[in-house]
């Protein structure tokens, strides 16, 4: 399994980025590849994703750490992914969000093509980047 790292300091307080992150259906306006995305029950959601101009169906499992604000997702049909959304309120109206993705390198040649070896690790922290700008943007739109 490889980990990836990223974080990102967005202007909301972290009840704000807490709320919106837990907005399952606004999930394809900041995460790159997700058509579309509907929550099944407390701690599950379904996601349509596009995999090689295919959608791809997946299902994860969402468990939440809410006093500590730590968000950790897993997928249960599909790929195997999971990660962690850990967030640290800065001061009043500003929250650091620490992203962490776990993935198998030929699980996710496989089910999204691209390039292998550290073409394929610089280009899924590329859009990791820009899925963490993209919720950015949601999050101090949307406040």
């Amino acid at each position: 399994m490889s980990t990836l790292e990223e974080h990102i300091d967005i202007d909301v307080p972290a009840d704000t980025a807490w709320d919106c992150l837990h907005r399952v259906e606004a999930y394809p306006r900041f995460l790159d590849g997700v058509r579309e995305a509907r929550t099944e029950g407390d701690n599950r959601a379904h996601l349509d994703v596009d995999a090689l101009g295919r959608t791809r169906e997946v299902e994860i499992e969402i468990t939440d750490r809410g006093g500590e604000k730590v968000m950790m997702w897993q997928t249960t049909s599909g790929p195997d992914l999971a990660g962690t959304f850990a967030l640290l309120p800065i001061d009043g109206e500003h929250t650091r969000i620490q992203a962490r993705f776990e993935y198998d390198p030929g699980t996710i040649k496989e089910v999204f093509g691209g390039p292998r070896g550290f073409a394929q690790a610089a280009a899924i922290e590329r859009g990791v980047r820009s899925d963490l700008q993209q919720f950015k943007a949601l999050a101090e739109r949307e406040r």
